[in-house]
């Protein structure tokens, strides 16, 4: 630092003027000015850059005032303090003024060398250097402080930044960092003294900052930062409160560097203090339309149970809430503690009184830096000018975070000079909100999936939402597109665009496929602030064909053939002890006496009644959605509930006529800090509106794969089965699982436990304990298949073949297990059958994964 001190010296002494000799300074001015006289003029010499009158300006004398010392000499120090000069002096010569400057270099480039942790953009942000800025050596130390002080912050207390300085022409310099940034500065260990309530390893797990371990390469937390330690402190601080410790403080908390100055060894020293109970809680007030009797009764607070910091402020939140409701929109409530160390126990008294009406004076949105600032004010339940009401910006806030644009939404009321105004900064921090989906699955059976989607909730920052999916695998491909606007001509109107094309081949499931093209309309509208109506319009085109099998009719019976051809044995006719036959199929040479028939065919008596689904329909379908959200956080909730309830009138035009309903409620609970339990309830019925007539195949509903964890897809509910019966002891040899039918009806219940995070918290994995049950069934008359007698083409036995529409109880349990990963978020599913019926098809393992951008 001295010798680039001394060559800044040295660069601002060859910008001055080579002409510039016998300068008295600023002392011999002020032994000349002993003589008085007047100002005639004042001359400005060495200047180059900057303008004369530029100069004369700063000066505290004009031409015409007197020689007066004290003057001169404040005026050499404004000069001094601008930092446009590296020397300046003022001389007399006869009546003239001499003010002789050398100006500081103008910087041309702002250079970074060695910087490879920290960006150059980051390290611009921080730093006052600039192009086209003043050159002064104070300057450049301050910005060498700036830059070592975010390698700190970035755990590197080892960096060095060492300013260089490159002389141009015209009096302009490059000026170069040049920055070693030495290695990661960890956290070889945390220890505690004088903690005896909690050991060493809890208190760890309650702080930000982490030792430094090998497997912690995804995270900066444990590398040493002076702020995140201040900020673990208040973090033991709620710790301990919050069981009981009302006394407790830390004393101190020491960073020492390893010998090797490659990391910190950290000693905090605590005093716990007793711990406490609540004693007596009430509840005071003056005010004519609150009862504290009534006020009481939200306090969630009793008397007994052990001090909790954080209800102190939830019992403010509450009786807040209490007041708004009554009318009073501005309360004070100030808690006071009454602490007895003899009993252990802390008196409460909440003390309710109006507090001063304070209005918002402006409402300033930082951080969006895509998504437009319209698009989060019309989210908000308050405006400029309106009365400040907490309860309003809290709601306001849920809402913003509701959008999902968001990683973190922060609100803070900041005070300005006038008592009765305030600010509100809503901070945001914006996250992906494109997304690129994959998703991939295969069950015990044979069954896997691929699907491809990508969507964006934030087109162009203005809340618009579009979404691209296209689906392959061996059972459906799928094109849809869906286009969302949120605010339909500026009102609270959401309208959106529907264009989808999906053909499905459900063969070797259901015996089916089908090719569906349409188009809908969709509108939505709040009826109060936690319901919404939607309302659709769909209109599709579905062509259904049954997968063709031929069948051997023999003309005589109109029976399935009973011929047999001989596939082994001795050419001797007496003798047919070795002869073997099988039955004649279709490809076999057809004599005359039989005919091959498809099985949909109407001449087959043995007709499935899935041949009725085989037709080309217009389907005009009208519907509506009533959505109830009661939940107290709309991305984690962890208490309340949400339903809704929806319906689908076909039949309004068009050739298909049904009623179709189904509803959900999901219940949240929260049973300690990072374990959530939750239960969802569901159900569903489709009903024809004409006589006679059933629900085509692909109208009904299909539960299975990711819709009830441990079944297939479809593999629960209605299903064709082939028993194959022994004729000696009538016993069923073999049940073979054949077309799933789907259902008419469905009702299912899922609890799920979230699990306390066993892994380090910046591997982003998550668990959860789930149990599905439900059942899917009641089929109608014409949608049942017959009982037919056979006979099995691969045994030859006798068989039956029938419909089996037991809605019985199926449940599955598990675990289920999410990834935050960097490659996206991944889900693993692993299913235990807890009950199913014999011809239902399980899967063990599902996996699915995603990619946001």
């Amino acid at each position: 630092m001295r010798k680039f001190l001394a060559a800044t010296f040295m660069a601002t002494s060859v910008f001055a003027l080579q002409g510039v000799s016998g300068v008295s300074g600023s002392a011999q001015a002020q032994e000349d000015n002993r003589y008085g006289g007047t100002i005639r003029s004042i001359v400005v010499q060495g200047n180059r850059r900057i303008e004369a009158r530029t100069v004369q300006s700063y000066l505290l004398l004009e031409p015409g005032d007197a020689f007066d010392p004290n003057r001169i000499d404040l005026s050499l120090k404004t000069l001094f303090a601008t930092n446009l000069f590296a020397d300046v002096s003022i001389d007399r010569l006869g009546d003239d003024l001499i003010v002789r400057v050398v100006e500081n270099p103008i910087i041309n480039r702002v250079i970074f060398e060695g910087n490879k942790a920290l960006k150059e953009d980051k390290l611009k942000e921080e730093i006052q250097a600039e192009p086209r800025g003043i050159f002064t050596a104070a300057r450049v130390q301050n910005d060498v402080q700036r830059i070592l002080e975010l390698y700190r912050q970035s755990g590197r207390f080892a960096a060095k930044v060492e300013p260089q300085y490159k002389p141009l022409e015209q009096n302009r310099v490059d000026l170069i960092f040049q920055i070693t940034e030495g290695p990661v500065t960890g956290v070889r260990s945390i220890n505690f003294i004088g903690n005896e309530a909690y050991s060493d390893s809890r208190l760890r797990s309650e702080i930000v900052t982490k030792q430094s371990r090998f497997w912690r390469f995804f995270s900066s937390n444990d590398n040493y930062d002076p702020g995140r330690l201040e900020y673990d402190r208040d973090q033991l601080r709620q710790f301990y409160q919050n069981n009981g410790y009302y006394d407790f403080r830390v004393t101190s908390a020491v960073a020492e560097l390893t010998p090797d100055q490659k990391d910190f060894y950290i000693t905090m020293t605590v005093d716990e203090g007793r711990q406490y109970d609540f004693g007596e809680v009430k509840v005071e007030t003056a005010l004519e339309k609150l009862n504290a009797e009534a006020l009481r009764a939200a306090v969630p607070i009793q008397e007994g149970s052990l001090f909790k910091g954080d209800l102190i402020e939830s019992t403010i939140d509450s009786l807040t809430y209490a007041a708004g409701i009554a009318g009073y929109a501005f309360v004070d409530i100030r808690p006071q503690l009454d602490v007895n160390p003899e009993t252990g126990r802390i008196d409460v008294t909440f003390v309710v009184d109006e507090g001063p009406r304070v209005y918002i004076d402006r409402i300033n949105i930082v951080g969006n830096t895509q998504t437009l600032d319209r698009v989060i004010r019309r989210e908000l339940r308050i405006s400029e000018g309106d009365a400040f009401n907490r309860i309003l910006l809290d709601r306001s806030k849920n809402r913003v975070r509701a959008l999902g644009y968001f990683k973190e939404v922060e609100i803070e009321e900041v005070p300005t000079d006038e008592p009765d105004r305030t600010v509100v900064n809503i901070t945001v921090q914006e996250q992906p909100t494109g997304e690129l989906s994959f998703a991939a699955g295969f069950s015990s059976v044979d069954s896997y999936l691929i699907d491809l989607s990508a969507s964006q909730r934030n087109l162009r920052g203005r809340g618009q939402s579009v979404v691209a999916r296209i689906s392959a695998s061996s059972r459906q491909q799928v094109l849809d597109l869906r286009f969302t606007e949120p605010h339909f001509l500026d009102r609270n109107l959401s309208a959106g665009i529907d264009v989808f094309a999906t053909k499905q081949d459900f063969g070797d499931i259901s015996y089916f496929t089908s090719d569906t093209y349409g188009a809908g309309l969709r509108v939505g509208f709040p009826l109060t602030e936690r319901m919404q109506l939607g309302l659709s319009y769909r209109l599709q085109y579905d062509d259904i064909n049954v997968t063709d099998v031929p069948y051997l009719i023999d003309i005589a019976t109109g029976l399935p053939s009973t011929r047999t051809i001989q596939t082994g044995g001795q050419d001797t006719p007496d003798d047919t002890s070795d002869d073997t036959y099988r039955r004649a199929g279709v490809d076999d040479v057809i004599d005359g006496q039989e005919i091959v028939l498809d099985r949909c065919d109407p001449s087959y008596l043995f007709r499935e009644t899935i041949c009725r689904s085989e037709r080309s329909d217009l389907s005009s379908i009208i519907g509506y959605q009533l959505y109830w959200d009661r939940t107290n956080d709309p991305i984690s909730p962890t208490r309340g509930f949400d339903a809704s309830i929806s319906q689908d009138l076909a039949g309004v035009g068009g050739d298909v006529h049904y009623l179709r309903t189904e509803t959900r409620a999901s219940f949240y609970r929260g049973i300690w800090k990072g374990v959530v339990a939750s239960a969802r309830l569901s159900g569903g019925y489709v009903f024809p509106l004409e006589n006679g007539e059933g629900i085509r195949i692909n109208n009904r509903f299909f539960r299975g794969g990711s819709t009830f964890r441990g079944f297939d897809v479809a593999g629960l509910g209605p299903r064709e089965i082939l028993r194959v019966v022994d004729p000696n002891t009538g016993e069923v040899v073999a049940t073979r699982r054949l077309n799933s039918q789907g259902g008419n009806a469905y009702y299912q219940g899922t609890f799920e436990l979230s699990l306390p995070n066993v892994f380090p918290e910046e591997y982003g994995i998550k668990s959860a304990l789930f149990v599905d049950a439900g059942s899917l069934g009641t089929l109608r008359g014409p949608d049942i298949s017959p009982t037919i007698y056979t006979t099995d083409p691969t045994t030859g036995l006798p068989a039956v073949r029938m419909t089996k529409d037991a809605a019985s109880l199926r449940a599955s349990a598990g675990l289920s297990v999410f990834w935050n990963s960097p490659f996206g978020p991944i889900r693993f599913d692993f299913s235990q059958i807890l009950r199913s019926e014999d011809y239902d098809r399980t899967e063990t393992f599902r996996f699915s994964t995603s990619t946001r951008f």
